[in-house]
């Protein structure tokens, strides 16, 4: 039987690729770099909603602290990234290791963190993470298993944050 994660990366690199769609992945994933765009977010609803300032920050410093965890896991498990045979990654990275994605990992973290803070935005925070993640293996730098258990070692530590950052008009 063939590699099923394996199998999976090749049909997202090869299914899809329009010149469009490829600027888009690049430019999403660029966003994420160190958790970029997390930050951002949680920078900006820091800004505007002085009450729930400092549960905002902290979830600002959250993506780049997973990826900090992310990157020990990937050291001690040292999974190289992918190669398929004449389809080149779309990208760069810091680094050859691959497992778990570091984008996964501080997008899904992120996402459960602030829907803690804003449980009406869960949704969307999770669509926007889930985005994020899928870019990884459709650019060719993360087998699907790496998005999957990035997702996860990010929802874990996002609950976690998200719990400790809870303040008294937080959900249960």
């Amino acid at each position: 039987m063939a590699n099923p994660d394996l199998a999976l990366l090749r049909f997202m690199r090869t299914r899809g690729h329009s010149p469009g769609a490829e600027r888009a992945a690049k430019a999403i994933a660029a966003a994420g770099e160190w958790g970029a765009i997390w930050a951002a977010v949680g920078l900006s609803a820091a800004a505007f909603d002085p009450p729930r300032r400092g549960r905002w920050l902290g979830t600002a410093a959250l993506a780049p602290a997973a990826i900090g965890v992310n990157f020990a896991v990937k050291l001690a498990v040292r999974r190289q990234r992918p190669k398929l045979g004449g389809l080149p990654p779309l990208g760069g990275a810091p680094t050859s290791l691959s497992f778990p994605s570091a984008h996964a990992t501080a997008s899904f973290a992120s996402a459960a963190a602030m829907s803690r803070i804003a449980p009406r935005r869960a949704p969307l925070l999770f669509a926007g993470a889930t985005v994020m993640a899928l870019t990884r293996p459709y650019l060719g730098m993360h087998y699907p298993s790496d998005v999957v258990v990035g997702a996860a070692l990010g929802t874990g530590l996002g609950k976690l944050v998200g719990a400790a950052l809870a303040g008294p008009d937080s959900p249960t």
